[in-house]
């Protein structure tokens, strides 16, 4: 199939894309690489009156290091993530995301505005309390990844608003493990393990609608428990979903087991 007729605007600024999405009514999406929104505007399960597209849109496709974080602009591209070594967690997740010619199109401020469950990045940016910045006709306001996701492809965005980037603070230590058919495939279960100023974050993806914090093991890891009783109390702290790919018991024990070697992964960097 074919998209259905859509008019095509090619933003040069921030301000112009929140002005034509105003204008549209609700009616308006963006295009950004396109890799999450082209198909479903092939099946015509999505159906924009207009599109505008951001790609020239300047200052957003940076990598800085900001104190004891990381500012990413809305543009950049996975493969940018995966190839910089400002934030080794950032990278890690972003080499797991689909294929090379994803990760070449794909952008950070699409996946996080997609909010797909399976995602890596969603994931990471609530295991580690990231901040998105988000431009709109009333000016820019800043809302936290716990709070930018709904539910399933579904965000706090205004219609009429936009992810210009997000900042990253930088873990002391963490930890990374996906479960995929194989890789490139969505994740079936993703586990993100962050050693924050302030105490454990243990978040999963893909066990149910937006990412999990298992503060059940959080508590475990803060209190000095084991790395073995914080994966146990992953299987009491999760509520995870049934679908066509596995039951909401084996993605219970996969987030056991993912988690479990998220945390090795921690210790053998630590």
């Amino acid at each position: 199939m074919k998209a259905a007729p859509f008019e095509y605007v090619l933003a040069g600024s921030v301000e112009e894309v929140v002005t034509t999405l105003r204008g549209a009514d609700g009616d308006g999406k963006i295009l950004a690489g396109g890799q999450s929104l082209v198909p479903v505007l092939a099946l015509r399960m999505a159906r924009p009156s207009v599109l505008v597209d951001v790609n020239r849109v300047p200052g957003m496709v940076s990598v800085e290091v900001d104190g004891d974080a990381v500012e990413v602009g809305a543009l950049v591209r996975h493969a940018h993530l995966a190839a910089q070594d400002e934030h080794p967690l950032l990278a890690e997740a972003a080499d797991w995301i689909g294929h090379t010619a994803i990760r070449t199109r794909g952008t950070l401020g699409g996946s996080l505005a997609h909010a797909d469950p399976s995602a890596e990045l969603p994931a990471v940016a609530v295991a580690l309390d990231a901040t998105v910045t988000v431009a709109g006709p009333d000016g820019v306001r800043t809302v936290t990844a716990a709070d930018l996701f709904d539910g399933p492809l579904m965000t706090s965005l205004a219609d009429d608003e936009m992810i210009t980037g997000a900042r990253f603070p930088t873990p002391r230590r963490w930890g990374f493990a996906e479960l995929a058919r194989r890789h490139g495939d969505f994740a079936l279960v993703t586990a993100v393990v962050a050693r924050m100023t302030d105490g454990w974050r243990v978040v999963l993806g893909g066990v149910s609608g937006v990412p999990q914090r298992i503060r059940a093991a959080e508590r475990v890891l803060d209190d000095g428990g084991s790395s073995a009783d914080a994966a146990d109390a992953v299987a009491d702290g999760v509520t995870p979903t049934s679908d066509l790919h596995g039951s909401a018991e084996f993605r219970r024990a996969m987030a056991v087991e993912m988690v479990r070697r998220a945390l090795k992964h921690s210790e053998e960097r630590a």
